[in-house]
């Protein structure tokens, strides 16, 4: 023991004086420092201290000598911890030190004098900054800023925002400002005017776009331009007849707009993502939209009542036109595209009949599309027949199915676009089943509560449906012929949303009466799509399974 602890004396001694660093004290002469700051020299060996010359070591080992070292890592079972690569990338030029502050963005500063106003006021401007580039990062994701879905997003967004101004001043009018029979009078006439036009207009709209094959944008510009001058002309003459053709053409020109947006969709798709997530993508965005610009167009009609409405979606509008004319030129490069046809065999020999997957799709979504139209306008005169003088419970009662159905739309939406169906035709089946089977319950059990779950799962089944709708038509139908696939399907469920609607406002307000209607409804149209799935009809007229559209798109290429 003395003996060692005379070695251990000597070594601190020989070690040069000055201040211990880190690890000091445990491996001897390392871990020292000279006087002046700089790492003490490593000492020589004995005999070439003795013997007056300097022993030069090689370069590598001078190198290795050079870097920091530890005490354990002269340890025999001491391991270096793995890395992925061998050498980090530089950094680069302006990346801030380890010493310096990260720059914070401009327009973020906090106020120098700090008030309560003050601080409030810069707070919520930090906020909206945040939230804007947020926006502005998820729209431009995936590649979406260079393919023109960015741009053609905003363009969607307009719509949206379009729709749910018309809405917020139409309801005023239609619904909220006149007694029950006299609003479901209102209510009826426009749906009639809206419902037999657009039943006659819709057949022709697919077909008419389909041979549109330059100008599609300008399309989508007019669609919005047309809608300037119809919110003006509602505005002027609200009192008067000409309030029903000006929304009925709203109507119309929104439902082309669906149209054209759907047939746009695939000439816009990054190649990072599928069609289907971009259709859930649009969705998602358009019905944000919708609901800001819906509770702006709230406060501008409480303020200054509906005509106000109407002017500010005039502006909405004319900001769309904007929208538009910014998508990017290649979405009217139409060469090679084949025009389908609903029809098992169709008059003109140019055309692609639907895949009978796609027939299977758009039965089940137009069943759900029944409900939902159905309960929109039905649950809204159950509400204002049970509550004849009591607004505010109105507004309390209509925004728990409002948001029952937004919800909804949210999580269908999220789940279609996160999941792979490897049927999905077979879960579009699965989501009708299900609406149907609440809907029974909602006629066994009548009530408010289950009408607000009947909007919770209605929403959700219809937008899963619609994320497996495009998947079977990216998937079943050729390249050629999906754009205007896209579109006629489009014009198959907004018909049966507007049909549903209808149904709402026939039937008497009675939550037991309503519900047990539209089961039964439901049950056919089931029936129905199982009887196609499986290569019949309950139909007649109908034509069984065509021929897979893939092989008549190749026979005709």
């Amino acid at each position: 023991m003395s003996s060692m602890g005379s070695r251990r004396h000597d070594q601190r001694s020989e070690a040069p004086r000055g201040r211990p660093g880190w690890g000091a004290g445990q491996r001897g002469k390392r871990g020292w420092y000279a006087e002046g700051g700089q790492a003490a020299p490593h000492a020589e060996p004995e005999d070439a201290q003795r013997a007056g010359h300097r022993v030069e070591a090689p370069a590598a080992e001078r190198t290795h000598r050079e870097q920091r070292r530890y005490p354990w890592q002269d340890d025999p079972d001491h391991t270096p911890p793995r890395t992925g690569t061998r050498r980090l990338p530089p950094l680069p030029e302006d990346h801030p030190g380890h010493d310096e502050k990260p720059e914070r963005p401009r327009g973020t500063a906090p106020p120098k004098k700090l008030t309560v106003t003050r601080v409030a006021a810069w707070r919520s401007r930090d906020l909206t900054q945040r939230a804007m580039r947020l926006f502005f990062s998820l729209a431009h994701a995936d590649g979406a800023d260079r393919s023109g879905l960015a741009k053609f997003t905003y363009a969607v967004m307009g719509n949206y925002a379009v729709d749910a101004a018309m809405a917020v001043a139409l309801a005023n009018t239609l619904f909220f400002s006149a007694a029950t029979a006299e609003s479901k009078d209102r209510v009826a006439l426009y749906l009639l005017i809206t419902v037999a036009p657009f039943a006659l207009i819709a057949p022709v709209i697919g077909p008419a776009l389909d041979r549109l094959q330059q100008g599609r944008r300008l399309a989508l510009a007019a669609s919005f331009g047309v809608r300037v001058l119809l919110a003006a002309v509602m505005a002027l003459h609200f009192d008067s007849w000409m309030l029903y053709p000006a929304a009925l053409g709203c109507m119309v020109l929104s439902k082309s707009f669906g149209v054209l947006k759907a047939a746009m969709t695939p000439r816009v798709l990054p190649a990072q993502i599928t069609l289907t997530k971009a259709n859930s993508r649009l969705t998602a965005f358009g019905m944000a939209a919708g609901g800001i610009v819906g509770a702006i167009a709230s406060g501008f009609a409480w303020l200054l009542g509906s005509q106000g409405a109407l002017w500010f979606m005039a502006a909405m509008a004319a900001g769309g036109v904007w929208l538009c004319l910014r998508i990017p030129g290649w979405v009217e490069r139409t060469e090679g595209e084949i025009p389908t046809s609903i029809s098992a065999h169709p008059r003109q020999p140019r055309r692609v009949p639907l895949n009978p997957h796609v027939v299977v799709a758009l039965w089940g979504n137009g069943g759900i599309r029944l409900l939902t139209g159905f309960l929109t306008l039905f649950a809204a005169f159950v509400i204002k027949q049970s509550t004849q003088h009591e607004p505010v419970m109105q507004l309390v009662l209509l925004g728990l199915v409002g948001g029952a159905a937004g919800v909804g739309s949210f999580l269908g939406n999220g789940i279609g676009s996160k999941m792979h169906f490897g049927k999905p035709d077979r879960v579009i089946i699965a989501c009708l089943g299900g609406t149907l089977a609440v809907a029974v319950c909602a006629a066994l059990l009548a009530g408010l509560p289950l009408a607000v779950v009947v909007a919770l799962v209605g929403a959700t089944a219809s937008a899963l449906a619609k994320v497996c709708l495009d998947a079977v038509v990216q998937h079943r139908m050729p390249e050629a012929s999906r754009a205007s696939a896209f579109g006629r399907s489009e014009t198959i469920l907004q018909l049966s949303w507007v049909f549903g609607g209808a149904v709402g406002v026939l039937l008497p307000p009675v939550y037991r009466i309503g519900f047990t209607v539209i089961a039964a409804v439901l049950a056919l149209v089931l029936a129905q799509t199982i009887a196609v799935e499986r290569g019949g009809t309950l139909l007649p007229r109908l034509p069984r399974r065509p021929a897979p559209a893939t092989a008549q798109a190749r026979s005709r290429s």
